[in-house]
C-alpha cells in the first residue's frame, strides 16, 4: 500500500511540474539566422 501512494505522489508532483512549466511558457528569444556548421571547414 506504501508502494502505490508513493507511486501516486510522485506522478502527482510529476504531472505538477509538467504543468507549472507549461503554464510559465518557453522563454522569449530569438534564433540565429545563421546555420550551424556541421562539418570542420577546410583548410586550403
Amino acid at each position: 500500500m506504501r508502494a502505490l501512494i508513493a507511486a501516486a505522489t510522485g506522478l502527482a508532483a510529476a504531472i505538477a511540474l509538467v504543468l507549472t512549466i507549461t503554464a510559465i511558457g518557453a522563454p522569449a528569444g530569438e534564433t540565429s539566422p545563421e546555420p550551424l556548421l556541421t562539418t570542420v571547414p577546410e583548410h586550403p
